[in-house]
């Protein structure tokens, strides 16, 4: 059997903690800030639990 490969841009996009949990960013921050509230950007600026079937998927792309 050949080994697994890591996907790059899940690489660069997500983490997963030693529990085995994955951790997002959320989209929205890059640009058009200045009509957001404040609250707005510092919730977007947060990272993000997934969970379920996506963190799964994205488990088998890291191939943890």
């Amino acid at each position: 059997m050949p080994k697994k490969k890591t996907h790059k841009g899940a690489r660069n996009r997500l983490r997963v903690t030693r529990n085995g949990k994955v951790i997002r960013y959320q989209a929205g921050k890059r640009k058009l800030m200045s009509h957001k509230t404040g609250s707005r950007r510092r919730k977007l600026s947060r990272p993000v639990l997934l969970t379920g079937k996506p963190a799964k998927n994205i488990r088998h792309l890291l191939a943890t």
